[in-house]
């Protein structure tokens, strides 16, 4: 049996740029506070906390002065900047650049008065910072179906969450201009994330088993994945190598490994020794 890793697998340039931030940081300090997990992979975690990484939420804030707090590559409002410097902190700023673009194009849009909806997942973190830069004044869908009450003739702002599909998010283009809709589309699909996903999806047809790697909380990990399964049944997504089943390699040759761009490559090396054995 061959098992081959994924040669396009490994941290994005925002992963592997913000957990430079932090290593670069704690090689000469003790402590190094993050707001919000820095990686979506728990053995990375793991790794950055031995070494100091603390993990703090908003709710956190308020306690914590005269320190040094990173903000992950998710991103922040502006009032996240201002709450964090005026308690005399100092902020270490690994929001991807991407990401960064983004807000600044939706905040203009906002200064525009143009009615803006957002392709995302509500609750992750990239689209809070999106959103709380204009007063959360945006429609988040992930179904075309929740807007389902715009009528032909609306005009509409539409951009994407970095991390969505980005045929999908041409798909729901599609369906709204056949609606009559007047749609203002901003792509603001990450063009790495883009390319991993087509990339993966040719992956997946020349191996019988795919095994991908992603942390339980990785919104990118669960879309890759599904892009895996819909193209190779024989796929399986796993977080760890505990969670490796050797039956699932029993009367097949080829296996694939894969992961999120929050899923390090050791940890994929990992899992390729563990299937050989």
């Amino acid at each position: 049996m061959t098992v081959t890793i994924d040669p396009n697998a490994g941290f994005c340039f925002g992963v592997t740029n913000a957990i430079k931030a932090a290593c670069e940081y704690l090689r000469d300090n003790d402590e190094l506070f993050c707001l919000g997990e820095l990686v979506h992979n728990e053995e990375e975690m793991n790794k950055l906390k031995q070494i100091g990484l603390k993990i703090i939420n908003h709710d956190n804030l308020n306690a914590i002065s005269s320190s040094v707090i990173l903000f992950r590559a998710h991103g922040e409002p502006a009032a996240t900047y201002t709450k964090v410097r005026g308690q005399d902190n100092r902020i270490i700023d690994a929001t991807c650049p991407i990401v960064k673009a983004l807000q600044k194009k939706v905040i203009e849009s906002y200064n525009n008065n143009e009615r803006i909806f957002i392709y995302g997942k509500l609750s992750h973190p990239e689209i809070q910072g999106i959103i709380g830069n204009i007063d959360n004044d945006a429609v988040v869908f992930t179904d075309i179906d929740e807007i389902s009450y715009l009528k032909p003739g609306d005009n509409i702002t539409l951009y994407s969450q970095t991390t969505m599909s980005l045929d999908d998010y041409k798909d729901i283009i599609n369906k709204l201009t056949e609606r009559g809709i007047n749609v203002k589309a901003i792509n603001s699909v990450c063009n790495s994330v883009s390319k991993r996903r087509e990339a993966l999806i040719d992956f997946c047809r020349n191996h019988d088993v795919i095994i991908f790697v992603a942390g339980k909380n990785s919104s990118n990990g669960k879309s890759l994945f599904s892009a895996c399964k819909e193209i190779n049944p024989n796929s399986h997504l796993i977080s760890s190598v505990d969670e490796i089943n050797m039956d699932w390699f029993k009367g097949y040759d080829t296996v694939g490994i894969s992961g999120a761009t929050s899923t390090p490559l050791d940890l994929l090396e990992k899992v390729k020794m563990t299937i050989y054995g």
